[in-house]
C-alpha cells in the first residue's frame, strides 16, 4: 500500500506536464540523443559517404541547370527519392541510394509530388521532349498544372560563374580537377537555361537506371 505521506519525486508527470520550461527542456534532450543516436552513425558508414560505382560531378552545364531547377522551385513539387517499395520501383526504377547524392550540396529527396519522382528520369525522354514540355507542359500532357518556362530558352548562361561554384563544390569533397574548373566557362559558353535544365534532368539516376 502506498505511504500517503510520502513526497512525490522531482520528474512526476504531473511536475513535468504543467511546467513548459522544463518539458521543453526535456524534449531538447531527447531529441537530441535520438538525434546522435540515429545520425551521427551515417557519417561513418561506407553505403551513405562513398559514391555508387560510376557516378561523375556533374559537368559544368548540369551544375548550373541544378542551380535553375532550385531556383525555379521544381524541387518543390517533384521529389527525387524512390522510396523501397514495390508500387514505386515498378514505375520509376532502383529504389535510390544515399551514393548516388554525395556530390549533391544540398540534397533534394524532397517528399512532395504535385509531379512525379524525376530521381530516374534522364534518358527516359529526348532532349527535344524535355524542351517542349518545359515551354508549354500542356502541349504534351493536357492535365498538367505545371508552369511554363518558355523564358528559360531567352536567359543565357554567365559562363564566369561556373569556376566559382565547382571550386566551392571542391572544398566540400567534390572531385573536380583544376582541369575541370578551367574549361568550365567553355562547357556552358553560348547555352541558354533551358539547355542547362534538360542537360540536368537527363543525368538524373542514370548510374542505377538500368539495375533492378
Amino acid at each position: 500500500m502506498a505511504d500517503p505521506n510520502k513526497k512525490p519525486g522531482f520528474f512526476t508527470h504531473e511536475k513535468i506536464e504543467t511546467n513548459n520550461f522544463l518539458m521543453i527542456v526535456l524534449i531538447i534532450l531527447v531529441v537530441s540523443v535520438g538525434g546522435l543516436v540515429e545520425i551521427v552513425p551515417l557519417f561513418f558508414q561506407r553505403s551513405t559517404t562513398q559514391a555508387v560505382e560510376g557516378l561523375k560531378p556533374y559537368t559544368p552545364l548540369q551544375l548550373v541547370g541544378r542551380d535553375v531547377y532550385i531556383r525555379e522551385g521544381c524541387n518543390n513539387c517533384h521529389s527525387q527519392m524512390i522510396r523501397p517499395f514495390r508500387a514505386e520501383t515498378e514505375r520509376y526504377g532502383h529504389y535510390s541510394v544515399a551514393g548516388e547524392f554525395v556530390y549533391d550540396y544540398p540534397f533534394l529527396w524532397g517528399s512532395k509530388r504535385t509531379g512525379p519522382d524525376l530521381a530516374r528520369v534522364g534518358g527516359r525522354y529526348s532532349d527535344e521532349w524535355h524542351r517542349v514540355h518545359l515551354i508549354n507542359p500542356r502541349d504534351l500532357v493536357p492535365e498538367s498544372n505545371m508552369p511554363a518556362y518558355k523564358f528559360l530558352a531567352d536567359a543565357p548562361l554567365d559562363p564566369d560563374s561556373v569556376a566559382p561554384k565547382m571550386r566551392a563544390l571542391r572544398r566540400l569533397g567534390v572531385p573536380y580537377t583544376d582541369e575541370d574548373i578551367a574549361k568550365a566557362a567553355e562547357g556552358v559558353k553560348g547555352r541558354t537555361e533551358m539547355d542547362a535544365l534538360i542537360a540536368y534532368l537527363q543525368g538524373l539516376g542514370t548510374v542505377l537506371r538500368n539495375v533492378r
